[in-house]
Formats: C-alpha cells, sequence, structure tokens
C-alpha cells in the first residue's frame, strides 16, 4: 500500500551541512517512494540548508529548541495546525529531540499525530552513558567508558585507560584525543555545546559499521540495512559506505534488538576490533542516520517503512537488499533570494516552497 497522497508529514532536521542531519535524505525517501502528498519541515534555524532545496518541503515552521521543554514544542504545533495545517505523521530525526517528543506523544496522538518511537525506557537504556550497562546485562560488548564533570578528572584518566581515548558529547560530537591537554580541550568545547557528563570512551581500531533498523517493540526486525564505512571524516562521520552482507554482524544487530525489544527506528554505530576480532557496540542513536537513502539503493525504503508503521500498517519483515550499493557523500549550493532566509528569520514560516504547491487541508482545530 502506498502512503496516500492526501496525508501531511511533518519532518525535523534539515540541516544538510558539514554534519548532515537525516531530515533531507528521509523526504527524499518519502518523495521516490511516490508521495505526492503535504510535506512540513520542523526546522530550529533559518540556516538549515535543506528548506531551500528543490522538491523537499512544501511549508516550513521554526521550532522552539528542544532544550525549551515538551511544552514549548507542544505550543508551536498546535498553533501551526490551527492556523495552518493538520500534521497526520511526524517524523523526529534528531536524538536531542526524542525525549520531549516522547513525552508528548499520547498528546499528539489525540490531535491525530501519529510517531512511531522508542519508549522513554528503551530511550535511556541506550544513552551513551549507559551503554556500557548493556554488557553487564544482555552480554553484548561495548568499549570502557569513564564519565568526567570538571577538568581535574581529565588528568586522571591515563591511570585509569589506554590513550589514545574518545572523547564524546552526550547528544552529539566525538573526538579522538591523544593526550589529556586534547582531553581537557574536547571537554570544554562539548561541555559548552551539549553539557555534562562528558564520555570518555576506550579508543579501539578496527573496522566501522553501521546499521540502521526498525524494531517492531517485541524484540523482532521490520527492516535493516549494514553498511561498512569507507571514508570517515575528522569527526567520525561516514563520508563514504558501502552495503554489505555479514553474518556476525547480523547476529550481533539481532542480539541487541531482541535484548532491548526496541520499537523505532535506530542506527547502530559498531567496530570490529583488530586485536581480538570481535564487535563492538560503540553507540546506539535513536533515530534514522543521515546516509538513510542508500536503504533505498539497497532496496529497502525505511522512511517509507517507518511513515507506514506509524499509520499501523502491518509490515512483513524484509529479508533481503543488494549488497555492493555505495553512496558518496556530495554537497552542493543552493542559490536563493536573501529576501525568502529573512521572511523565515522573521515571521518562522515559509509557504509554497515546491513548484506545485499541496492545497491546504483543515485540521481539526479549524473545523471548531
Amino acid at each position: 500500500m502506498t502512503i496516500p497522497k492526501e496525508l501531511v508529514i511533518a519532518v525535523t532536521g534539515l540541516n544538510a551541512g558539514e554534519n548532515p542531519q537525516p531530515g533531507v535524505p528521509v523526504i527524499r525517501s518519502l518523495r521516490k517512494a511516490g508521495f505526492t502528498g503535504k510535506i512540513i519541515g520542523l526546522v530550529y534555524d533559518s540556516f538549515e540548508s535543506g528548506i531551500y532545496a528543490p522538491d523537499m518541503a512544501d511549508e516550513v515552521y521554526e521550532m522552539p529548541y528542544p532544550s525549551e521543554g515538551a511544552e514549548a514544542i507542544m505550543a508551536r504545533l498546535e498553533y501551526i495546525m490551527s492556523v495552518h495545517t493538520k500534521i497526520d505523521v511526524l517524523v523526529p530525526t534528531l536524538d536531542s529531540e526524542l525525549l520531549p517528543y516522547i513525552s508528548i506523544e499520547n498528546k499528539l496522538k489525540s490531535y491525530g499525530i501519529k510517531m512511531y518511537l522508542p519508549t522513554r525506557e528503551q530511550f535511556m537504556m541506550r544513552d551513551k552513558t549507559e551503554l556500557g550497562k548493556l554488557n553487564e546485562k544482555f552480554g553484548i560488548l561495548t568499549p570502557k567508558v569513564l564519565l568526567i564533570n570538571d577538568t581535574a578528572q581529565a588528568y586522571k584518566i591515563p591511570g585509569k585507560m589506554t590513550l589514545p581515548v574518545m572523547v564524546k558529547g552526550r547528544f552529539y560530537e566525538a573526538y579522538k584525543a591523544h593526550n589529556t591537554e586534547e582531553i581537557t580541550k574536547y571537554f570544554n568545547s562539548l561541555r559548552a555545546k551539549w553539557g555534562l557528563p562528558i564520555i570518555i570512551q576506550e579508543f579501539l581500531a578496527g573496522e566501522e559499521y553501521n546499521v540502521s533498523a526498525i524494531g517492531d517493540g517485541k524484540g523482532n526486525i521490520v527492516c535493516s540495512i549494514p553498511i561498512k564505512k569507507t571514508v570517515v571524516t575528522e569527526k567520525g562521520k561516514g563520508f563514504a559506505a558501502v552495503v554489505i552482507k555479514d553474518a556476525t554482524l547480523d547476529k550481533f544487530t539481532k542480539n541487541i534488538m531482541k535484548s532491548l525489544k526496541w520499537r523505532g527506528p535506530l542506527e547502530l554505530e559498531i567496530l570490529k576490533s583488530n586485536k581480538d576480532k570481535q564487535y563492538y557496540l560503540l553507540e546506539i542513536n535513536p533515530r534514522l542516520p543521515a546516509w538513510i537513502g542508500l536503504a533505498i539503493g539497497a532496496g529497502q525504503n525505511i522512511p517509507e517503512i517507518l511513515v507506514k508503521l506509524a499509520l499501523g500498517e502491518k509490515i512483513t519483515p524484509l529479508k533481503k537488499y543488494t549488497v555492493g550499493k555505495i553512496f558518496v557523500r556530495h554537497s552542493e549550493d543552493i542559490i536563493l533570494d536573501i529576501a525568502t532566509m529573512g521572511e523565515l528569520t522573521s515571521i518562522g514560516e515559509l509557504h509554497d516552497l515546491r513548484t506545485k504547491p499541496v492545497t491546504k487541508r483543515k485540521s481539526k482545530f479549524m473545523d471548531n
């Protein structure tokens, strides 16, 4: 069943810059699935470049930052629905916004807005600060982790962990540090952006893999695509990767999904250690990855499946995919009139962004 064209789908995370967010490839995937209905972009900054890319969102609305809390997000969505358009499905794509959206999921459902997200308990189990407990509880191998809250603790790390180490922010960013000076530098930078604690993770040399998947909440995998990174940026982001088939990696993935009984999308960051050839779980990102467009090339349109699951459709688990498909990240300039960006900055919304905008629909709020 195709997604009905009368639906309105909202997607967050439209920044496609140096550290791209998943929103743009999610929208592209929905368009490639044949969805011709309205797509709304929910953004935090007028410089999110996906706002202005061709054939993306029909309308764009600025949102309060997740740090402002769930009530602020709810109030903004109520405004959008009462003044502009109904929203049928909402796809959050950023780690930092997941908890607020999880907390208002039932209220959004009462307004007719559907999502397909993990539970709060599942979300907290995969937190970077809690990752080591997965080893203790489920036997999932993870690197050693230390949590630090001040720079004095940074100078004690060489006595507790072999250098180099990975220094990670709670939500985003990771840097390889070779000495205490680098640890303190990254500590201060990450603390200013993402708060405390800062995660110090054991560095393991090896091959890096990612898996994008959707879980059904019962321990089963609805769909999944594994990739091997072939080009990695300074910040550890995959700049190029290839779809692979690895029975041991598949088994490792199934164990994680079964153990957590994960509901919704996720991305697993996994490393095969050069030292012992074992697979280690580095991170669980509770959303679709920025490389999700590759899944279409491999034969699984994961964003389309996610929307269908949110709508309550029963999906037969997808087992097959095409190996050998690759992605290479590419950037290009978008040229636009400054007045367009100025309009978004001044009033917090843009309309009729596509060449053939979809007719506005009434919401429950408009009917009252």
